[in-house]
């Protein structure tokens, strides 16, 4: 059966067009607008699955636009971000995978949540997020991945419960935390064609170069 994949827009800056078509060619093509991400998707001439959120930052005449094309669904809750809904629609719905678009823009507290987001629903969805040159995935197991020499990954931990080793990397870890705010893993370099990273205990976000995903087809399984 196939997986379902969603991408996610945001209110922020999305990536070109040529980008959104290619990851609707790897399956991300259930597209959900997230309250402002319409906005977006208006400019872009994409038409959204849905438009979920509590319209407080959609245009009201993008509103009345898409309304007559497409489901729009009014989701008051204060409690969660409209990309939280977004992602919750996602996870009620047997989505497997998502990717947030336009989700880290001029504001840093939404850079910061939606980053949060990635471990958060980690468990329930595999969400991913696209910002510009580097995207980011949340890992909670062993896993390995294709790359190439040369291409800057930075390891993100939250405590120092959760213990990473990582193999093809040039400044290893053996079995060692990264506890936010207390040492950092940011711009580490891959030495050999793959990478395999090994997570004990808790989750780990990973940021790499989306050239080089994109060049190794790496989103059919992240």
């Amino acid at each position: 059966m196939k997986q379902k994949k969603a991408l996610i827009l945001g209110n922020g800056k999305l990536p070109g067009k040529n980008t959104i078509k290619y990851l609707i060619s790897q399956g991300y093509d259930f597209i959900i607008a997230a309250d402002g991400g319409a906005n977006n998707a208006y400019k872009m001439s994409l038409l959204p699955d849905l438009v979920i959120g509590d319209f407080d930052s959609i245009l009201s005449e993008i509103r009345e636009y898409y309304s007559k094309l497409t489901k729009v669904k009014y989701v008051k809750r204060q409690t969660d971000t409209d990309i939280e809904k977004a992602l919750k629609f996602a996870i009620a719905n047997k989505f497997g995978k998502a990717i947030l678009l336009g989700a880290s823009g001029d504001r840093l507290d939404h850079s910061f949540c939606n980053i949060g987001n990635i471990l958060k629903y980690k468990g329930k969805i595999d969400v991913a997020l696209l910002h510009e040159k580097t995207i980011a995935f949340a890992y909670d197991k062993p896993f390995c991945f294709p790359t190439e020499k040369g291409e800057t990954i930075s390891l993100y931990g939250i405590d120092d419960k959760t213990l990473i080793t990582t193999h093809g990397l040039k400044f290893p870890l053996n079995k060692e935390p990264l506890p936010f705010g207390i040492r950092g893993g940011t711009s580490n370099e891959a030495v050999s064609d793959e990478v395999c990273l090994e997570i004990e205990n808790g989750k780990i976000i990973v940021m790499r170069e989306f050239k080089i995903v994109r060049k190794n087809a790496f989103l059919i399984s992240h």
